[in-house]
């Protein structure tokens, strides 16, 4: 008979206390279900209902994705970026492509990169107008403003449905191009959805920056200074709420973003305010942007013929992709041995990134603060967890 005895187990956890000696209650917050903002868990510890300390719990959705890339063809990867951010397959796509591009020396045709552009400044504007949407049901609004949201999305989303066959994983773009060409009509149908956005932004706007309970409860909510926010590597519209002037299509100017004249809105305090705010914002100067690229969308072919799909084999090398995702920096890392599949596959997704500092933005808070600073940050697990 074995002597051995397995150690006593904790059944409960240890009480925690505040500096004062007060007993701490811990809640944790989800996991939440993958139809809302995906599978998360926060632990938070509260004294009375103020946030001492939280904890992410993420995970729940690995897939693996870096290690799936190294174990198949470059080209074979595309169909897998378009399930990190779910709602932005098309600047997925592109940063993916754009690393590829780099790693193998493809040059883009001049239509291509005006698709390019077109695709990701459609994907810019449906992915913050359903996150002016979904933080308003956050914060305990009717479904009216999500509603409302949904409304201009779904245009955006018929388009995409008609140029590429789906409607969120578009699986468009191609190294050295794009699948397809524009279908019969498709230029003057994004037109109409550019020229009467304004008018549904204005209307949006209104109903949001009139509301007193919006202001009270997001002005002075969740403050990111632009110190914490540089340390910590946040970017996108999370960095740019806080006064940080840094968006890759001014500071890298990759595609054709050089050619485009549009401004980058800036935040004040970095609250969930100013992180809305800016959103609506930005959505304004994409719209600029579809306006000078429907305009001037030249004619010609929409794929380097000299780039091959099949034996795809760049030479040996690396090479980091990077653009301004609708929700920050999104970069692919890619290391080249010669072979028909990566030898290294990396992604950095803004959405880890930006999470990383929630317990900062939390802390002092109320719990009821808690939601609506999480959907501030603007993420999706996929992404996420990987």
């Amino acid at each position: 008979m074995s002597t051995f005895s397995a150690p006593a187990m904790e059944l409960t956890p240890k009480p925690s206390y505040a500096a004062d000696g007060a007993q701490l209650l811990e809640v944790s917050m989800g996991p939440q279900h993958p139809s809302t903002h995906g599978v998360f868990r926060m632990d938070v510890a509260l004294d009375g209902e103020t946030v001492v300390k939280l904890k992410p719990i993420f995970g729940y959705l690995h897939r693996n994705h870096e290690k799936l890339g190294e174990d198949q063809s470059y080209i074979a990867s595309m169909p897998y970026t378009d399930r990190l951010d779910y709602f932005c397959s098309m600047t997925n796509n592109w940063a993916y492509a754009l690393a590829v591009e780099k790693l193998a020396g493809i040059v883009v045709p001049e239509r291509a990169e005006y698709l390019r552009v077109i695709t990701a400044e459609l994907t810019r504007l449906q992915n913050h107008t359903s996150l002016v949407g979904f933080l308003m049901q956050d914060m305990g609004a009717s479904g009216t403003p999500l509603m409302y949201a949904f409304r201009e999305r779904e245009k955006i989303l018929d388009l995409f449905e008609s140029l590429s066959g789906a409607r969120m994983m578009c699986n468009y773009m191609r190294f050295g191009g794009c699948r397809v060409d524009l279908p019969k009509g498709w230029q003057q149908q994004a037109q109409s959805v550019v020229d009467a956005y304004p008018k549904f932004l204005d209307e949006f706007e209104a109903l949001l920056t009139s509301n007193e309970i919006l202001m009270a409860r997001t002005q002075g909510v969740g403050a990111l200074s632009s110190e914490l926010a540089i340390a910590a590597g946040i970017t996108g519209p999370m960095l740019r709420a806080s006064g940080v002037n840094y968006d890759l299509r001014k500071v890298d100017a990759y595609g054709i973003y050089d050619r485009f004249q549009f401004r980058v809105p800036l935040g004040d305090h970095g609250d969930v305010y100013d992180r809305c705010m800016v959103r609506l914002l930005e959505m304004r100067e994409s719209l600029e942007i579809l306006k000078q690229a429907l305009r001037d969308l030249p004619e010609g072919p929409i794929q380097d013929p000299k780039t091959k799909v099949r034996n795809f084999k760049p030479k040996p090398g690396e090479a980091y992709g990077r653009i301004e995702a609708p929700k920050g920096e999104l970069g692919f890392y890619l290391i080249s041995d010669g072979s028909a599949n990566p030898y290294r596959f990396r992604v950095r997704p803004p959405s880890l990134i930006n999470l990383t500092i929630l317990e900062d933005l939390c802390l002092g808070r109320n719990i009821a603060d808690v939601v609506i600073i999480l959907g501030s940050v603007d993420i999706v697990m996929g992404e996420v967890d990987r």
